[in-house]
């Protein structure tokens, strides 16, 4: 397939931390470029938001962060529909995800891990370092998380977009992002309500973009229960220079 020079475009198709909220889908980003279309995270609740954005056959990647719920369950409805589209079964597609994903999302769906739904999808492991899908060069590193969780760097024509998946203070999370033209990053707790090595609070991820110089920095991973406007206040007291602010479902971001 041949590519040619055009801007990234990015739609959070959901946003919500922990658990699908009244207003958004649990975690999950469409990117575009050249007509390749790369999803990031499949949460719970994503796979129906998404079909506002982009049709299912349309899909070319999945990127799976970890194998918490809410970033990676709707890969099982996600089979369904391709596995049993009425005009025949969709083209197999790779899914890229942390060691185990095949076995994890056959067992979510009840089946064997062979073939489980390997029909559908070309399982392949992530591992820290740097790879190519599509025309987006994507650089994965461990998160500060319980479980294995990777954040992730995507490039393309000059542009950089980092997500930070769900993750705790982490030094690796400032050198992934470093200079990136956005960060998508978890605010998932508010000050004084914190567990460590699980998720940031607003503040925190301020402090990590700021480290890393991004040009923008969006807040994502945003749990229902918690006042998103006390969210944003409290990421606003710590001196940052450049633009701030709350992810949204269907917001669209322009790279380049």
């Amino acid at each position: 397939m041949a590519y040619s020079l055009v801007a990234v475009q990015v739609t959070v198709i959901g946003c919500s931390g922990s658990f699908p909220g009244p207003d958004s889908a649990s975690s999950c980003y469409l990117l575009e470029a050249e007509g390749f279309r790369l999803l990031l995270d499949l949460g719970n609740g994503a796979l129906g938001a998404l079909q506002r954005h982009a049709s299912l056959d349309s899909i070319d990647a999945v990127c799976l962060s970890h194998h918490h719920a809410d970033h990676c369950l709707d890969l099982c409805p996600f089979w369904v529909a391709r596995t049993f589209d009425p005009g025949g079964r969709l083209r197999r597609i790779p899914v890229y995800g942390p060691a185990g994903t095949a076995l994890r999302m056959a067992q979510a769906y009840g089946m064997d891990e062979h073939p489980g739904m390997t029909e559908a999808f070309d399982f392949e492991t992530l591992t820290p370092g740097s790879r190519q899908i599509g025309p987006f060069r994507v650089t994965v590193a461990h998160m500060n998380h319980p479980l294995e969780t990777f954040g992730f760097r995507v490039e393309h024509a000059g542009r950089a977009l980092a997500y930070s998946a769900d993750t705790g203070t982490c030094p690796a999370l400032v050198e992934l992002a470093s200079k990136a033209d956005v960060l998508l990053c978890e605010a998932s707790f508010l000050d004084g309500h914190t567990m460590p090595d699980i998720h940031l609070t607003g503040q925190q991820a301020v402090e990590h973009a700021a480290r890393a110089g991004v040009g923008r920095l969006i807040l994502t991973h945003l749990v229902p229960w918690n006042d998103q406007q006390r969210t944003l206040a409290e990421a606003c007291t710590v001196p940052f220079d450049a633009p701030l602010s709350l992810a949204a479902p269907g917001q669209v971001i322009t790279l380049g």
